[in-house]
C-alpha cells in the first residue's frame, strides 16, 4: 500500500506511539520510530508520512531539538510528505505552516468531548493534556474545537490534532501520576482514571476510524476521501 515506510517522531520514553503504532501494525503499514531527543531528525523525503507525537516541551522553544524538528516538518511540507501532528506535534505542525501556539491560563487535561466541525474527526471523548494551544496557520481549515480552542485543523496534506488520539487510559494515568503541574488544570489522578475507565474503550474505535480516514484522505488521496484535503484551502480557521 505504501512505497516507503512512515516515520513517527517520539520525544521521550513516556510518549510512545501506543494506539497509533498498534493501528499501523494492524494495517500492516511499515514504519519506524525516531527518538528526537537522542538523534538529529531524518530526511522526510525517505518516508511516506511523518507523524509527530506529544512532548513536555513547547513548540515555541528556540533551543534543543524543537527547532530542528520544526525545520524538518517544513522540509516535509515542501516535499509534499504528509504530516500528522498529535498534541505537541499538532502545535509544531502549526508553527511549521506559519501558525503558532499560545500558553493557556489553565491547562486543558481530561477526556473531553469535542465540537466536531468536519466528519473526518469522529465524535466522542478524546484525551486533552496540554499547557499550550494551537493557533492555526492562515488558510487552514478548522475541523474540531474543544472548550479552549482549535482541537484539529488541516492544510493541504497535513493534519494537526491538539488531542492525543494515540493515548489510552493507562498512558494518561502514567502522565498524571508523575506530573507535578497536574493541579494547575484542576484535574486529579482519580478523576482522570474514572474518565479513562468510561472513555478509553470507545476512544480506541474512534482512533482507528480517525487514522483510517487520515490514511485514505491525506496519505493515499484516494477518490471519495481526497475532497477533505481539497477543502483545506477553502476556509480559514479562526
Amino acid at each position: 500500500m505504501l512505497s516507503k515506510p512512515g516515520v513517527i517522531l517520539q520525544h521521550g520514553l513516556d510518549g510512545p506511539p501506543r494506539r497509533l503504532g498498534d493501528w499501523l501494525r494492524d494495517r500492516e503499514l511499515p514504519f519506524e520510530v525516531h527518538p528526537m531527543w537522542e538523534q538529529p531528525p531524518p530526511d522526510p523525503r525517505e518516508f511516506s508520512f511523518v507523524a509527530t507525537l506529544g512532548s513536555e516541551s513547547s513548540a515555541a522553544r528556540t533551543d534543543g531539538w524543537v527547532p530542528d524538528e520544526i525545520a524538518m516538518l517544513r522540509d516535509a511540507i515542501a516535499a509534499d510528505v504528509p504530516v500528522l501532528g498529535l498534541c505537541f506535534g499538532g502545535q509544531a505542525l502549526s508553527v511549521a505552516l506559519g501558525g503558532g501556539v499560545q500558553t493557556l491560563d489553565r491547562p486543558e487535561v481530561g477526556w473531553i468531548a469535542l465540537d466536531v466541525l468536519d466528519p473526518l474527526i469522529p465524535s466522542g471523548r478524546w484525551v486533552q493534556y496540554h499547557f499550550d494551544r494551537i493557533v492555526p496557520p492562515a488558510g487552514a481549515r478548522e475541523l474540531a474545537r474543544s472548550p479552549v480552542g482549535t482541537a484539529a485543523f488541516c492544510q493541504g496534506r497535513h493534519l494537526g490534532l491538539q488531542f492525543h488520539a494515540e493515548a489510552d487510559a493507562e498512558l494518561v494515568h502514567q502522565w498524571a501520576s508523575s506530573d507535578p503541574k497536574l493541579h494547575l488544570s484542576g484535574a486529579t489522578v482519580e478523576q482522570l482514571d474514572q474518565q479513562g475507565a468510561e472513555a478509553s474503550g470507545p476512544a480506541l474505535n474512534q482512533a482507528y476510524t480517525l487514522f483510517d480516514r487520515w490514511l485514505e484522505a491525506f496519505v493515499l488521496g484516494r477518490d471519495g476521501a481526497s475532497h477533505k484535503v481539497a477543502s483545506a484551502t477553502e476556509s480559514t480557521a479562526t
